[in-house]
């Protein structure tokens, strides 16, 4: 046990006095904005080294920021994937159902409809072109904000919403929080409230499938506040020294729930450096740039595929809404900061660069909005219809012991047939019909 010493009454008067430094954000509610310090380097002047260089040769690229997006809405530079026109305006589709989707359940959860809901809000690139860059066979361990995995797979929309509803339709019988989605036929893994529980648990799987000689990848999700847990260190160290084929994703979008990136070590320096004392290949990424994101992923997905070993690939972001619906940020950060951020919106800009190289036009960019708001309404009708928050239990009581072991043990048969009893003598029988 630490105990702390009393205070001195006398302090020695030719040593300077320690202070200690506690980080604060530069904007507060009121404030203007200023992100004229952000160091943002030029589109296409990040090096791209070989998927086969030892991540000891390129540890400027954890510090610097690999775009491909310039200010004209060109691709440029060595990480500009080439993308068809097709895979880019898949890409964008993808962004903007997810965006659309975000918006309904918000709206659901305004309305009452469920009690909880996280968007991703400026953040659709993150997941969508990562998606887009992986293979469909290959291991998703997310975080809570990366609904875009389960878009780009064509999981149904229908299913998802139905599980932020908890209704009778739900395949986790609500027993998880709405948003935390399970979907192993896409390979997305349950999600966990517990934060950075997936990171062990993406690169064990990752170990697991390089010694059954398997050809299935992993990818994980974190915020950058998460790294500051201890199984964020625990993941890097087993992939650092087992090679895992794992991407290791940390989404940098600025805030946890109330609190700036800096109690998480942004003053100090970037989180994409986390990868260069675990002599892990470290990328940082324009995470606004789908083009970027999508380079950056096939790269690190090449690596590990090549048992060339893990790839932490820092998503330099922003959370332009809440954190959640129980969230305010205007009670911590300035209302300016969402319209000021520097690298602008993730639709936006890859919207601008279909236009620019003549594969797109604001018609029909109006008219695709228009298809994916109906696209989810017409969703979010046919899960109402299997109940929605509010409305009664949905799941049949004795259901809650479901699901925790393979058979049921003794002790649990004896608890569900104690508190049916109990239910059927209250007057209130909620068991299986």
């Amino acid at each position: 046990m630490i105990v702390a010493e009393e205070p001195r009454d006398e302090l020695p008067t030719n040593l300077p006095r320690l202070s200690l430094h506690v980080p604060e954000p530069k904007f507060r509610p009121g404030d203007a904005v200023d992100f004229t310090a952000v160091d943002i380097p030029p589109a296409g002047a990040a090096r791209r080294p070989d998927t086969a260089a030892l991540a000891a040769d390129f540890p400027d690229l954890a510090y610097t920021l690999v775009r491909v997006l310039d200010d004209d809405h060109q691709a440029v530079g060595p990480w500009n994937p080439r993308l068809s026109p097709d895979v880019l305006r898949r890409i964008l589709r993808n962004m903007v159902r997810l965006r659309a989707f975000d918006d309904r359940m918000f709206r659901a959860q305004r309305q009452g409809k469920t009690s909880f809901y996280m968007k991703a809000l400026g953040e659709e690139a993150v997941a969508v072109a990562a998606a887009h860059a992986l293979d469909y066979e290959d291991m998703c361990f997310p975080s809570y904000r990366q609904q875009g995995l389960l878009i780009v797979r064509d999981w149904p929309l229908v299913d998802m919403m139905n599980q932020i509803y908890s209704n009778t339709a739900d395949r986790l019988q609500g027993k998880q929080l709405p948003i935390m989605y399970s979907a192993r036929e896409a390979g997305f893994f349950s999600i966990s409230g517990n934060l950075t529980t997936q990171y062990p648990q993406a690169v064990g799987w990752a170990m697991a499938s390089a010694a059954k000689g398997d050809t299935r990848i992993a990818a994980v999700w974190c915020g950058e506040g998460s790294t500051a847990e201890g199984d964020f260190h625990n993941a890097c160290t087993f992939a650092a020294v087992y090679r895992a084929p794992v991407v290791m994703n940390v989404v940098n979008n600025q805030w946890a729930i109330s609190s700036f990136s800096g109690f998480a070590g942004a003053e100090s320096t970037t989180f994409a450096a986390r990868a260069v004392g675990y002599g892990i290949a470290g990328l940082r990424v324009d995470g606004n740039d789908a083009l970027a994101v999508y380079a950056a992923t096939q790269w690190a997905a090449e690596r590990a595929r090549t048992n060339q070993g893990p790839t932490l690939i820092e998503h330099f972001t922003y959370r332009a809404e809440g954190h959640s619906t129980s969230d305010d940020p205007s009670q911590y950060r300035s209302a300016g900061e969402p319209t000021a951020w520097p690298l602008g919106d993730p639709i936006c800009r890859l919207k601008d660069h279909l236009v620019t190289i003549g594969e797109w036009d604001e018609e029909r960019h109006a008219a695709q909005d228009k298809e994916c708001a109906e696209e989810v309404r017409a969703a979010q009708k046919a899960a109402e219809a299997n109940g929605i928050l509010g409305h009664g239990l949905h799941q049949p009581l004795d259901s809650l012991f479901d699901g925790v072991f393979e058979e049921m043990p003794w002790h649990l048969r004896e608890q569900r047939a104690q508190m049916m009893a109990e239910e059927a003598a209250s007057g209130r029988p909620w068991a299986r019909k």
